[in-house]
């Protein structure tokens, strides 16, 4: 009897996830998250029901974008006054606030209807990696990244680097060839 409560509680509790972004396209983070925060990863979900999850995104101020979508892409604005509309280029806005972009990028993911504001209250979004103690004891799951990211050199150990295949062997300036 107990185990079926269990279950059900685990099916209807607002979970916690964690999303490192670092090196990450936006869009392909942003779907992964929309389908949490609209809880459509759960058994119970319907359309017009709130069971969504809450997220936390962290390392949003280090994003993958290419260089010329950088400085090509705009940022557009209305006020709703007439003369009202602004672009701006997005390496400006990532400039002014280091999570715009990403929530953006959510924000046009989900549904567009009135549960839509519900959703995004439950997305937290953090420049670095640094974030509240409170949240860190509510996360119970760390997502795995849309890619993974490939190890830099400094990351390979020296037995790593000895065991790696040569291609040709760099010839010493200094010494004479033997012919």
């Amino acid at each position: 009897m107990s185990s079926k409560i269990t279950q059900q509680w685990a099916t209807f509790a607002r979970l916690w996830y964690l999303v490192d972004a670092y090196k990450q396209p936006p869009g392909r983070v942003a779907s992964q998250v929309s389908f949490l925060l609209q809880g459509k990863h759960k058994p119970i979900f319907h359309p017009l029901s709130d069971v969504g999850d809450h997220v936390i995104i962290i390392n949003t101020g280090h994003i993958a974008i290419d260089e010329k979508t950088w400085y090509k892409r705009k940022h557009r604005h209305h006020t709703g006054y007439p003369g009202g509309f602004s672009e701006t280029p997005i390496y400006k806005v990532h400039d002014k606030d280091k999570t715009k972009l990403m929530k953006k990028a959510i924000y046009g993911m989900l549904p567009k209807d009135l549960r839509r504001r519900t959703m995004m209250e439950r997305l937290h979004l953090f420049p670095y990696e640094e974030f509240p103690d409170e949240l860190k004891e509510n996360v119970c799951d760390q997502l795995k990244p849309p890619f993974e990211l490939p190890k830099t050199l400094p990351e390979y150990t020296q037995e790593e680097k000895d065991a790696f295949p040569r291609l040709w062997l760099q010839p010493d300036p200094w010494k004479k060839s033997q012919r």
